[in-house]
């Protein structure tokens, strides 16, 4: 079985709040203790020189058992509901998934 990275770059609203994205965070990580199979979760806004975000100001990374793990992450009502609560509050997103 192949570990799966999800991978998540996030332009937030002009009107979205510090306190909001680290609300956010804060949800995401809760997943991390309530669902099975998600082994990391790191957050955090843009930090490189490079300057290559395309706009994107923050990103988050899981990484999960498997993709099956992940699979049920993305349909679980608890993912649903941090979706309905912050994507109000995103301009836009990019999420990219790769197995090693």
């Amino acid at each position: 079985m192949s570990r799966v990275h999800h991978m998540a770059l996030l332009r937030f609203k002009p009107t979205a709040t510090e306190e909001k994205v680290q609300a956010l965070w804060t949800a995401l990580a809760v997943l991390k203790q309530k669902l099975p199979g998600i082994l990391y979760f790191a957050a955090g806004p843009y930090a490189s020189p490079e300057g290559l975000n395309q706009g994107f100001t923050h990103g988050f990374l899981m990484t999960f058992v498997d993709a099956a793990a992940r699979d049920s992450y993305l349909v679980h009502p608890e993912h649903e509901r941090v979706k309905e609560n912050f994507l109000p509050f995103v301009e836009n997103v990019v999420v990219f998934d790769f197995a090693e």
